[in-house]
């Protein structure tokens, strides 16, 4: 059984790692820690794990985390670096906050404004990679690494989206468009004036638009690797809705000459069929956020627009399990060496 510690206990990413890991059949949490929330009980936070009522929130700082044999930090952007460095008594951290997920520190700068730390190796497995020799997926950088970048939720649900068609050379990824229907859960539980149940019931209100969302450079830099060139342009815009948890993104891009639908099809479908958190829906079906809240799955549509010389791709997922915590699990049990599936649904919860 590994021990392990989850800090920023009290937020929506921190509860659903604890959701999650709570039904772990080899990971056990033996502590959670806070800022504000510190000594409290955790049941007063997260009233919905009642498995995890004997547990109190402790300080979140180096001395209470390290010597586990694996730390969750679901801390605010730019929080957990300073804590990161200072672990070196614990074989495997996991960040599931944007500290450790860009390579280039240029883009981290102009992005988020602080100084960049050290890229960890980035937690999204059925990314498709190419390599000098070929394709593989990101799930075989994650073998026995030591330090896991979870993904960004919208940066996730756009890589997994269009990659198949980069990887496979049919699509022209530096034309891309993403626009997604977002839950204002994705935002954590900080107090923000758009995110009111006032402001969002009922409509639908746009937000970091005209390139300027964090979440661009990581889905960049997913396209580089599935081998679009340096910086490719991404036209991203998300769009919160008033559902609380879920990610619908559309995506399209431009199809090289004489691509087929079939062949469209074909790649997409070859992309994913070994995969069991990412399914691709039979022709003329669509996905629904509904579908997937509580599991660890995306669920994609593939078609053509023939007229306008573009694939279209529907994808959906639940931001805090595939998207944040869900994904950071998977990643674990990938880098210690059991099966990738342990304490993750593919079922989503019926309406």
């Amino acid at each position: 059984m590994f021990r392990a510690a989850v800090a920023g206990a009290s937020g929506y990413a921190g509860g659903e790692l604890l959701r999650i890991l709570a039904d772990h059949p080899r990971i056990e949490i033996v502590t959670v820690t806070g800022h504000s929330s510190a000594g409290d009980p955790l049941i007063k936070h997260q009233p919905h794990l009642r498995s995890l009522a004997h547990l109190q929130i402790q300080e979140t700082s180096a001395e209470v985390l390290d010597g586990h044999d694996i730390v969750f930090f679901a801390l605010p952007h730019g929080a957990s670096a300073r804590l990161t460095k200072q672990l070196v008594k614990t074989p495997l951290v996991v960040d599931c906050g944007a500290d450790h997920r860009l390579v280039s520190p240029e883009a981290w700068e102009r992005f988020y404004g602080s100084e960049h730390s050290e890229p960890w190796t980035y937690g999204v497995p059925e990314l498709l990679i190419k390599t000098e020799t070929g394709e593989i997926k990101q799930r075989e950088r994650l073998r026995d690494t030591k330090r896991i970048a979870a993904p960004g939720c919208n940066a996730s649900t756009v890589a997994l989206a269009i990659t198949p068609g980069v990887a496979a050379g049919i699509v022209d990824p530096d034309d891309t468009v993403a626009t997604l229907a977002v839950g204002p859960s994705g935002a954590g539980k900080s107090a923000k004036t758009e995110l009111l149940a006032a402001e969002i019931m009922g409509s639908a209100h746009p937000y970091a638009v005209g390139g300027v969302h964090r979440h661009i450079p990581e889905i960049q830099q997913s396209l580089e690797w599935a081998g679009a060139k340096p910086q490719p342009r991404l036209c991203f815009t998300p769009v919160l809705v008033p559902m609380s948890r879920g990610i619908l993104a559309t995506v399209t891009a431009p199809l090289k000459p004489g691509v087929s639908p079939k062949r469209v099809r074909e790649v997409w479908e070859s992309a994913y069929r070994d995969d069991s958190f990412v399914t691709v829906l039979p022709e003329g079906v669509q996905p629904r956020t509904a579908d997937v809240v509580g599991s660890n799955s995306c669920v994609m549509s593939v078609q053509v627009d023939q007229a306008a010389g573009r694939v279209v791709v529907v994808a959906a997922i639940d931001n805090l399990v595939k998207g944040t915590a869900g994904a950071a699990v998977q990643s674990v049990n990938i880098a210690l060496g059991i099966p990738e599936t342990t304490g993750l649904q593919q079922n989503g919860v019926a309406p």
